[in-house]
């Protein structure tokens, strides 16, 4: 009878561990968040060429202060006044995150037709330019990520470091289409590092 439950109790602790092992595994498997890639992809039909860029957003982060010219240092744009005219971009974000969901914007014309809305927590922005063999234009901003462009960026510049931060906790996000008759422009935010 003795052995019997020696049995019980070694099978009793080998599940013990075994769920312990798998809650361990899971553990480390929630805490460990999977690698985001920012993804570009070009295809220029006109000289028949494709263009795919898988990176990790880690990496990306790594080698932007890397890359010093007048526009871009330290992970940072700088914007020039002429761009800016005198805009504080914090007080608009502001005033958009705070703001209902709502087309802001909706400007049609025989040149363009543009739309800027804010949805779901994104700043969307829509453009056809119809003197452009009719580009399609089509951005989609997370707000985090746009609130870490300006959160640490003195006047005039935005902080792109911090937006690469950002955009790894934003989830799959497509932020910018383009279209026209002879090339599709696409980049978007995925765990997948091939496309």
């Amino acid at each position: 009878m003795q052995p019997r439950i020696r049995t019980r109790t070694h099978v009793a602790q080998a599940l013990c561990l075994l769920v312990a092992g798998i809650m361990s595994l899971a553990a480390t498997a929630i805490a460990a968040p999977a690698e985001r890639y920012i993804h570009v992809n070009v295809q220029d039909s006109e000289n028949s060429a494709n263009v795919h860029v898988n990176v990790p957003l880690s990496m990306a982060e790594r080698i932007l202060p890397a890359i010093n010219n007048p526009d871009l240092h330290d992970g940072m744009i700088s914007l020039h006044r002429a761009d800016l005219n005198g805009v504080d971009l914090r007080a608009v974000l502001n005033a958009v995150r705070t703001a209902p969901d709502n087309e802001f914007i909706n400007v049609t014309n025989k040149d363009a037709d543009v739309r800027v809305a804010k949805s779901n927590g994104n700043i969307m922005v829509h453009v056809i330019d119809k003197k452009n063999r009719g580009q399609k234009v089509d951005v989609t901003v997370p707000l985090k990520v746009a609130d870490a462009l300006v959160a640490t960026a003195n006047n005039g510049q935005l902080d792109v470091a911090a937006a690469l931060r950002t955009l790894n906790d934003a989830g799959d996000v497509l932020l910018v289409t383009v279209q026209d008759s002879g090339q599709r422009v696409r980049v978007w935010i995925d765990s997948r590092s091939t496309q």
